[in-house]
């Protein structure tokens, strides 16, 4: 098997593949084009999308050029895939700002030193946006059939539920094709990676570059990546893991994969770290906080660097084991004058966004899950005072996990 394959099997990214003998035999005899697409429907990707941005890295590494494509075109429009309903369509503003903000943080992840290897970005509105309707249909509509088109998993799931379905988002799988047979003759991309969710609209691309132009061009797949606990990658009791560190800071990033659950680590450090495969063989045996921490450091310096890694180690150390208030630490900064309206400890939890449900406050304080300063507090009534405060500042900690620095302003 050809090498760039065999590390995406051992890494635990693949899933399913076309053509893979032929894919195999052509990357052995030359450097590709490949391309993966990115809607911009939020300012931020979050780490649901790392794994695809791994993948981005991995056709670096083996010599391949990477496409990245910004989907200012089809975020118009929607992608149904795994939705249960049609999404808010953005603005023209907005779309071109979150596109903006998407590309600096996939630049914080690629190389762009060798000029074989430099990846390159492309926004699909550049000839979506101009496509003449009657030509469309007859140039690229009489290659798909709606027999077809029914049988896939985005239409056909929300079709069963009897969800509905716009004309619109119908059509979405007919562009991404579309946009692959674009890459294929402006780039002479070969290679769409996608999510397993995006099999169906892969293999569209794949038959219509066939039919319209005989070339033989491939798709391939990763599977969808879950917490151990059964929760959708991206996503935590607070929110999602922001790839921005405008909305997630480098030590809550830190945090999130030294927190990922003993289950997931190994899988993890292969899937989304550098380290190779013969390492993590050889260190797998490891204390598991050890390689928890190793985890936080790699993902941590990949994204944020090196300084702000070591930092988020130090502060967590110094939170968790010295039981001191680290300097980089998340903080919240409260009014002094606020204190004269009786906070009790319940509002001062919702204030810090640590936890919003009032009950859940009350069932963590009433289990001593709540601390100040290291001291457990039990009374759900407590009114925060000055006296608190030592320096101004205070640690509010919910379990063991969840920290924040509360400053008296």
């Amino acid at each position: 098997m050809n090498n760039f394959l065999k590390e995406f099997r051992d890494r635990g990214f693949f899933y399913q593949c076309t053509g893979e003998e032929n894919l195999s035999q052509l990357l052995d005899k030359e450097k590709i084009s490949a391309y993966i697409g990115f809607d911009c429907t939020a300012e931020s990707l979050h780490v649901g999308s790392l794994l695809q941005i791994m993948c981005l890295r991995l056709l670096q590494k083996h010599g391949h050029r990477p496409i990245v494509l910004l989907g200012g075109g089809t975020t118009r429009i929607g992608d149904p895939s795994g939705k249960d309903k049609t999404r808010t369509i953005l603005s023209e503003e907005e779309i071109e700002k979150n596109i903006s903000n998407i590309e600096k943080i996939l630049k914080n992840f690629l190389d762009d030193k060798d000029p074989n290897t430099k990846p390159i970005f492309v926004n699909n509105y550049s000839w979506l946006k101009s496509l003449n309707y009657i030509s469309f249909l007859r140039d690229i509509g009489k290659h798909f059939t709606i027999n077809k088109m029914l049988s896939f998993d985005s239409v056909k799931t929300r079709l069963e539920r009897e969800q509905s379905l716009s004309y619109m988002e119908f059509n979405y799988m007919i562009l991404q094709a579309y946009d692959f047979l674009e890459l294929n003759k402006k780039e002479n991309c070969m290679l769409q990676i996608g999510g397993s969710d995006q099999w169906g609209n892969i293999v569209n691309g794949v038959d219509l570059i066939k039919r319209h132009s005989n070339n033989h061009v491939y798709g391939l797949t990763t599977p969808l990546i879950t917490l151990a606990s059964g929760a959708k990658m991206g996503k935590t009791e607070t929110g999602a893991v922001w790839l921005d560190k405008k909305f997630l800071s480098a030590y809550d990033y830190w945090q999130f994969w030294r927190n990922i659950d003993d289950r997931d680590v190994l899988k993890f450090l292969k899937i989304f770290t550098n380290i190779s495969i013969e390492e993590i063989e050889k260190i797998k045996d490891k204390d598991i906080n050890e390689l928890k921490i190793l985890l936080a450091n790699e993902t941590t310096t990949m994204l944020h660097g090196k300084d702000e890694a070591k930092i988020s180690k130090e502060t967590a150390q110094q939170t968790f084991v010295e039981n001191t208030l680290g300097d980089n630490l998340p903080s919240i900064s409260i009014e002094e004058k606020m204190l004269d309206n009786q906070v009790n400890i319940v509002d001062l939890i919702v204030m810090s966004k640590l936890e919003t449900s009032k009950s859940e406050i009350r069932r963590l304080i009433k289990g001593n899950g709540i601390k100040i300063n290291a001291q457990t507090i039990s009374d759900e009534k407590l009114v925060i005072t000055k006296s608190l405060f030592k320096k101004k500042l205070i640690k509010l900690s919910l379990g063991k996990k969840k920290h924040i620095k509360v400053e008296l302003t």
